[in-house]
């Protein structure tokens, strides 16, 4: 029995010192475990720290970049610009919102007569059924026609001395520089309801519209009409402006519409690239001055360099002909929503003869050059035809060539 108790007690032992072994191993191996732990958290907390520093580093150059941006935004100008030094951009809010209102109350004398001037435009070429890409191309249009460089005269109209740079002056008749195109455009924008921003740099000033697709335009009437190039830039994209202007972007809205282009909306399909010269010569004939194709079978971008070679050959040829020698003409690449190519082709007449401001075989003509020469004693002149033969009484038309797509001095 005491052997029993004995073996007993010793299994015992045993036992507990089994449990102690284990024990001491578990130990070791958590501790192992700990340490091993404690080391991958060190590391993990200094690649995070070091991950931090840079995603930080990060989020402060942004902050930067976004605080130079808007301090570019809180000092690009409009209203108070000097272009040039010389032309400021002045507001027209008060014009504007006086049309709208239906009320002059308040204007200053000259800004009311500016009102009724471009309220009797208005009345005249807007129409109630037009969407807004229409009523700007008709304001567009009518700009383009009558708001021009100015006339040789021996006579100067009261306030008509020196470049007009308001849209009184540029209303008025006087000889508009481009402040004067880039305020009255914008005026006519605000008076139908849309919105409007002027572009500028230092020494030129033009125009962007939105839409009724909500997207912006460029427009530089000055240009057009300085280089008497219709529509050659109405309705540009930045990326078609970038090619002409240069101005800084960071304040104003991204031009980047499409739908109301010229080119898109007056294209017109053709087969192929080889239709284009027949097309051209109607133009010719028709005293056209721009056209403007898509193809029917859309052109890859490695096909275009072919409209170089079309140009130079039809250029070479219409010099050539009777008539057609001062022309030249010019081509651009432009893209439509399914970003299919338009190739539009502009004709340009360096000879273009200004129609005459008083014709002199009218009756009122007639009658005072024989009061002149009555007066001074002198033989009445005979009238002449363009043709250098007697002209028999008979107004002759003087038609307006095709456009000059010559780009003219920026003011």
């Amino acid at each position: 029995m005491n052997d029993e108790k004995k073996q007993a007690a010793v299994s015992a032992e045993k036992s507990t010192k089994g449990k102690r072994a284990a024990k001491a191993v578990i130990s070791t191996a958590l501790a192992g475990c700990l340490i091993a732990s404690l080391g991958l958290n060190i590391y993990q907390a200094s690649r995070d720290f070091t991950q931090n520093k840079k995603v930080n580093k990060f989020i402060d150059d942004q902050l930067e970049r976004q605080a130079k941006e808007a301090e570019k935004e809180n000092t690009y100008q409009e209203d108070g610009y000097m272009v040039g030094d010389q032309y400021e951009i002045r507001s027209t809010a008060k014009i504007s919102d006086a049309y709208k209102n239906g009320s002059d109350s308040g204007l200053a004398a000259e800004d009311k007569e500016t009102l009724k001037m471009a309220s009797d435009v208005l009345k005249k070429i807007i129409k109630k059924d037009m969407n807004n890409y229409e009523k700007e191309l008709a304001v567009y249009e009518w700009m383009y026609k009558n708001v021009g460089q100015g006339r040789s005269s021996v006579v100067t109209l009261p306030g008509s001395g020196g470049s007009a740079f308001t849209p009184h002056g540029a209303l008025s008749g006087q000889s508009t520089v481009c402040v004067g195109y880039a305020t009255t455009f914008r005026m006519f924008m605000n008076m139908l309801d849309m919105d409007c921003h002027i572009v500028h740099n230092e020494y030129h000033s033009w125009d962007m519209v939105q839409l009724d697709d909500n997207e912006w335009y460029q427009v530089d009437i000055y240009s057009d009409v300085a280089g008497r190039c219709q529509y050659q830039n109405f309705n540009m994209t930045d990326e078609i402006a970038r090619s002409s202007h240069d101005w800084d972007d960071s304040a104003l809205p991204e031009a980047k519409g499409l739908k109301y282009s010229y080119a898109v909306q007056n294209s017109k399909e053709v087969k192929n690239i080889y239709a284009v010269p027949a097309r051209i010569k109607k133009c010719l004939d028709k005293k056209k001055s721009s056209a403007y194709f898509k193809f029917k079978k859309p052109l890859k971008r490695e096909e275009l360099p072919i409209a170089d070679f079309l140009l130079n050959q039809m250029n070479t040829a219409m010099m050539s002909m009777q008539g057609f020698e001062n022309y030249n003409m010019s081509g651009m690449w432009y893209q439509d929503e399914q970003e299919h190519y338009i190739l539009a082709v502009f004709i340009q007449n360096y000879g273009e003869s200004e129609e005459s401001s008083f014709d002199e075989s009218s009756p009122e003509g007639k009658k005072l050059i024989k009061a002149v020469a009555k007066a001074f004693g002198v033989d009445v002149p005979e009238a002449e035809d363009n043709s250098g033969t007697e002209n028999k009484g008979e107004e002759v038309p003087v038609e307006r060539e095709t456009i000059n797509l010559l780009t003219a001095d920026r003011l």
